[in-house]
């Protein structure tokens, strides 16, 4: 019998050992859902695609686009594959943290603002070359981020959960702080990672010192950060807050010194076909049994 997948596109190639049926995420899915073995979660539809997972009776594997994935540990079943997206997003999120650094570096805000009212007041700004870049999460999104500040010839500190050979452990993070011009945070949620900038740890950094923020939210306090931005004494960069969305009223959002993006550094036009290869080499891995490929469970 032919095995049935759910997939977000119409045009994907499905070996002819599978029946594919389609929902993009956004409605209601489709009825007779209940002999789908392999689902290919919508990317970036909220969480109705998610909490379509324990409703799916026959369900074996379980493929997400998104690097992370402990949004859904909880929803995937005993026994279920669980996949992730790690290496789909490396070029889309090292090239908006890059335009990140540079936009809060270079001034970018005050020169948008002035070309509104076609003022020419120059001044000279700050750069990338040169500084000192704490990297904070080195995996394949902070490798990549890597290559780009690497070319802008910054000088890059590597900072992971642990030590190990050129990789400082997080544990060194306050013997690091003092001494960064940047920290770019490309981290999970995890209740490791949860507040591990903190106003502790802001305090620690340097006056001026900039905070990108690529990765998850939580891994920043944002009622310290606020505090440390509103002063003037910090400067924020940031694609991921907590709470997410920022609440309309929050006042991270009009204070001098912050820059945010609404939590879309991943979704770049060079994401999508690099999804659904990774879906159809997945597709074709489970039609042949074969094992999938960045299985996280």
């Amino acid at each position: 019998m032919t095995a049935r997948v759910l997939v977000p596109w119409s045009d994907i190639s499905v070996p002819a050992e599978l029946n594919a049926v389609v929902w993009d995420g956004r409605g209601t899915p489709p009825d007779g859902l209940d002999d789908v073995e392999f689902y290919v979660l919508p990317y970036d539809q909220g969480p109705a695609a998610a909490k379509l997972i324990p409703q799916l009776p026959s369900l074996r594997a379980v493929q997400t686009l998104s690097a992370g994935y402990d949004n859904l540990l909880s929803l995937v079943p005993s026994g279920v594959q669980l996949a992730n997206g790690r290496g789909l997003h490396d070029l889309s999120v090292a090239e908006h943290a890059l335009a990140l650094i540079l936009a809060a570096q270079r001034y970018f805000p005050r020169w948008f603002a002035q070309q509104q009212t076609g003022s020419w007041d120059r001044a000279h700004t700050r750069s990338l070359a040169d500084c000192r870049v704490l990297l904070v999460g080195y995996g394949s999104i902070g490798r990549a981020i890597e290559r780009y500040l690497e070319a802008g010839e910054a000088e890059v500190v590597r900072v992971a959960s642990t030590a190990r050979s050129g990789v400082h452990g997080i544990a060194e993070l306050p013997d690091l702080l003092p001494t960064a011009d940047i920290v770019v945070l490309v981290l999970p949620d995890t209740p490791q990672t949860r507040g591990l900038l903190g106003a502790a740890e802001l305090a620690l950094l340097p006056d001026t010192a900039l905070i990108v923020n690529v990765g998850r939210g939580t891994a920043v306090d944002t009622d310290a950060l606020t505090a440390e931005v509103s002063a003037g004494r910090l400067r924020a960069a940031l694609d991921v807050v907590d709470p997410e969305p920022l609440p309309a009223d929050h006042p991270l959002w009009t204070l001098d010194g912050a820059i945010i993006t609404p939590h879309i550094a991943g979704g770049s036009d060079s994401f999508y076909p690099r999804a659904k290869r990774l879906a159809e080499r997945q597709l074709a891995h489970y039609a042949k049994g074969e094992p999938l490929e960045n299985l996280v469970n």
